[in-house]
């Protein structure tokens, strides 16, 4: 692939979307790129790369952490040469041992093409303000 197109986005969206609903770690972490930072609001500070991601993620599933369901809704594609902004609202259900919880956010998710695939390389949770 030589240009990112909304297609190719929307598809490793889905894709990102669809692993992270099964808690498929591998399949979910095989979404971003190594470099890749997030800004989420549940946690104090950036996580810096994918491994520090990852290293979250595992201390959630020890703590019994897993994700129901996840839907992506109002998508937007902002094409930007060979970077591309996803803007969408997510409506989440995680449970633990005590219990589940449903949660509606807005993300924001840069991908970048890396050879002929795409990968994000930045992600970032917001909470949708109370009343919206």
């Amino acid at each position: 692939m030589s240009t990112l197109t909304t297609e190719a986005v929307l598809a490793a969206a889905d894709r990102l979307v669809a692993a992270f609903t099964a808690t498929d770690t591998e399949a979910y972490f095989g979404c971003f790129a190594p470099d890749a930072t997030f800004a989420f609001h549940t946690e104090p500070a950036l996580l810096a790369d994918r491994a520090a991601y990852e290293a979250t993620w595992a201390g959630w599933l020890a703590e019994g952490w897993r994700v129901e369901a996840c839907t992506s809704t109002d998508r937007l594609v902002q094409l930007l040469g060979d970077v591309a902004v996803l803007t969408h609202a997510v409506e989440t259900t995680t449970s633990t041992p005590g219990g589940s919880t449903t949660t509606r956010e807005r993300e924001s998710i840069v991908f970048a093409l890396d050879g002929d695939r795409v990968v994000a390389v930045h992600e970032h949770l917001s909470p949708v303000p109370a009343g919206l």
